[in-house]
């Protein structure tokens, strides 16, 4: 794993654990992490993390329709 540095103002109140999750939430909604690797991310199993997805705005579901309608037509 990487490490990321992030400097925050000093008045700033941070919440680690918070940020981490939804870091990897909206890394998850756009992409650029997979399921295990956001939950990983965010320090916590795959269905911890898919459960606080409704807190971040985020769907688990995130194939584009267009997806989800090939995949489905293979059936």
């Amino acid at each position: 794993m990487k490490c990321l540095a992030l400097l925050v103002p000093g008045d700033f109140e941070f919440d680690e654990l918070g940020t981490k999750k939804f870091l990897a939430a909206k890394l998850y909604e756009t992409g650029r992490l997979s399921l295990g690797q956001a939950a990983e991310l965010a320090g916590l199993s795959k269905g911890a993390f898919s459960e606080i997805f409704a807190d971040y705005d985020v769907s688990l579901i995130n194939n584009p329709p267009s997806e989800i309608l090939r995949d489905a037509s293979q059936f």
